[in-house]
Parts: structure tokens; sequence; C-alpha cells
């Protein structure tokens, strides 16, 4: 178990702590490069939207080839999305790379993928624990990497800075081996407790199920907030008059402090109904973001906006997860996972799209900043029904039966 959770984080680090640091990039392409904020905003909601889709796909490869044959495809495609990135010359390239070609890779290297692994090896005892790691892994990924990224961009310029990223994430490569799993196949799935159930089946079978449906809808606001945040929130702060490293450290403490939230989220699921961790966080981040738009814009309130906000970050990602493997198995556990991500990758979209659309129009981001206090407060009721029982299948439980 060891083997796989140490692996399993190091990859989530590496890739979300590559990802969570591309807000750093806006201001010196879009000013290097002569284009809007809404062409790099426009990018940025492609990467996402493409990490929705290519997401199932993923997640269905994962399912049935192994999570390593991905992630090395993933780690491929996330270096030449990075050079894509340094090198295009015109948005269309830079879309295609920055959004199309990154987005596949962040598929094939992040959560869904890695949950799949932790879900077949890790008793159901553990393993809203383990996802709970696994995402703070990411987090710490972050706290790493963005005050990394930034002295990168500094010292390097942003294309050479890129270019070293992209080195960095064939990192992963060497990581996946200690992701195998051993005995892949039919019979593997099956003992998993599958029932040999079909990719058709399981998609239909959830797609009718309410609370995957409103575990889904929650998570479009995941999606919509923090990705606004982590895209925008550095420009939002230098058209305030505060400096990059204010930005930088804010972004660092998100990470940092985001280790704690989502090892909570996971460690508290053993514990409490998954749902009620989720409408918790939120409302939480509906308040905090709220008092962040009526409180003095200064260092001290944006750092402890970022460390209030950090706790509950991705705290999101274990108890979702969780929910899904508790209701549906294993089985096809990455690819139910990339469906419910693809509605947090459709709110990613809109929110990093509609930051730099709306700021182009207006000259500001408050709409954006008033939308995710709404939107939370809606998550939070979508949550508040969600149910958390296993489904009864048919064949199992005539399997169940005493002859």
């Amino acid at each position: 178990m060891f083997q796989i959770l140490a692996c399993g984080a190091a990859v989530v680090t590496l890739s979300m702590g590559i990802r969570h640091g591309f807000g750093l990039w806006l201001a010196p392409i879009t000013q290097d490069m002569g284009w809007t904020r809404q062409t790099f905003a426009f990018a940025m909601a492609i990467q996402n939207l493409a990490w929705g889709v290519f997401g199932i796909f993923g997640g269905m490869a994962a399912d049935r080839l192994g999570a390593f044959r991905v992630l090395i495809g993933g780690a491929l495609l996330y270096a030449l999305g990075l050079s894509g990135m340094a090198l295009s010359p015109t948005p269309g390239l830079f879309a295609l790379s920055t959004g199309v070609v990154i987005g596949a890779a962040q598929a094939g290297t992040t959560y869904a993928v890695i949950y799949g692994v932790l879900g077949r090896q890790i008793a159901a005892e553990r393993r809203s624990w383990a996802m709970g790691v696994a995402a703070a892994a990411g987090s710490f990924g972050q706290f790493l990497m963005v005050p990394l990224e930034g002295q990168l961009i500094l010292s390097l310029g942003w294309q050479q800075a890129l270019l070293v990223l992209a080195a960095m994430a064939l990192l992963i490569i060497p990581l996946a081996f200690g992701l195998r799993e051993p005995g892949f196949g039919g019979q593997r799935q099956r003992s998993a407790g599958g029932h040999g159930q079909s990719v058709g089946h399981a998609v239909a079978e959830a797609l009718r199920h309410p609370s995957f449906l409103l575990l889904t809808a929650g998570y479009f606001v995941c999606g919509f907030q923090v990705v606004f945040i982590g895209v925008h929130m550095p420009s939002y702060l230098k058209d305030h008059g505060l400096t990059p490293q204010v930005a930088s450290m804010a972004l660092a403490l998100i990470g940092l402090f985001n280790v704690v939230g989502t090892y909570a989220a996971g460690a508290l699921g053993q514990r409490l109904p998954k749902r009620t961790i989720l409408v918790a966080i939120y409302w939480a981040r509906a308040v905090v973001i709220a008092i962040f738009m009526l409180v003095p814009l200064s260092p001290t309130s944006v750092y402890v906006f970022s460390a209030v906000m950090g706790m509950l970050w991705l705290s999101t990602v274990p108890p979702t997860n969780a929910v899904v493997a508790q209701i549906f198995g294993v089985q096809h556990l990455s690819m139910l996972s990339g469906f419910v991500f693809f509605s947090h990758q459709i709110g990613s979209f809109m929110g990093v799209w509609l930051g730099g659309y709306l700021y182009d129009r207006t000259g500001s981001y408050d709409i954006v900043w008033y939308l995710a206090i709404a939107l939370g407060i809606l998550a939070g009721l979508l949550n508040l029904p969600v149910r958390e029982n296993a489904i009864v299948r048919p064949a199992a439980a005539t399997a169940a039966q005493p002859a």
C-alpha cells in the first residue's frame, strides 16, 4: 500500500503543482505577445474542458488497461504541451498546445487515474483517507511548485521557465512504474466487486442515479470557483497595486493550507456523512469569498483569504470520489470519476473564460466574484439530498442469497 500511495501522491504533486501555477503566466505572456487576457483565458478554458472530456476516456483506459500506460502517455503529452505553450507564435497554436494537449495530459496524470488505483488496491475502510492523502499531495505540489515557477519566470523568462517544466513533467514516467497493478484483467475486475458489469451498463446506471447527478452538478461549482481564482487572482491583485510576489505567496498559501484541508476532508469522510462535509465546504467558500470582497484589499487580507480558502480548495475531491466508490463500487471508478470531473471542468471553463471575457468588457472581475458566491450557496443545497448507500444490483442480490 505504501508504494502505491507514495507514487500516486508524487504524480499528483508534479501534475497539479505545475498546473496550479499557470496564472503566473497570464501577465507576462499577454504583455510580451500583445494578446488580450481573454486570449489567455480562452486557452486555459479549453484546457479545462479538454481535461474533462479526455478524463472520461482516460479513466476508461485506466480501468481496462491499468494506470501505468495512461500515466506514461499523459507525461509525454504534458511535456509536449508545455513546450508548445512556450513556443506558440499565434493564439490558435497557443490554444491547441496550452488547451487541448495539456488538458489531455492532465486527464492522464491526475485524480481520476490515481483514485482508480487507490480504490482498487486499498481497503474500503481506508479508501477515503487514502484519497485525502493523494489530494493533499496535489496541494503540497502547489505550495512547492508555485513559488518555484514564479522564480523561474523571474530568472529565466517565461518561455525558458515553461521548457524547464516540460522536462520536470517527464519525471512522472519513472513514478508510473510504482503504480503497475498485478494481474490486471477481467478476472481481477470481477474479483474487485464489479460483477462483470459492462461500461455501457455502468454509465447508464450512474446517469439514472439521483445522487450521482447531484454530486456531478455540485462539482461544476467547485471547478468554477477554484480555476477562476487560481488563474485570475494574480492579475486581480496586480490591478489593485499589489506585487507579483504577493500573488505567488497567495497561491503558495492556498496550496499549503489545502494540504491540511484535503487530508482532513479525507479523514473525516471515514467518520461523517460525506454529503455533510461537501455542504459545509461549499457554503464556507461562499462566506469566505463574500468577506474577501467586503474588506479592504491588502497583502494581509490576501494572505488570510488564501489560507482559509486553501483549507477549502480541493477538499471536495476526496469525499466526492469516495461517495462514487461507495455507491457504485470500484470496477469503473476511474471512468465514473471522469464523468463527475467533466462537470467540474465545464465549471472550470466557465470560470476562467468568464473571468477574461467580463474583465475585457467591464474592466473588473467583480461580477465573477459575485457569481462564485451565489454558486457556492447553490452547490451546498444540491449536496444536501445526496444518499451514500451502495447501489443494489439484481445480479449481486441474487448471488448473495443462500442456495
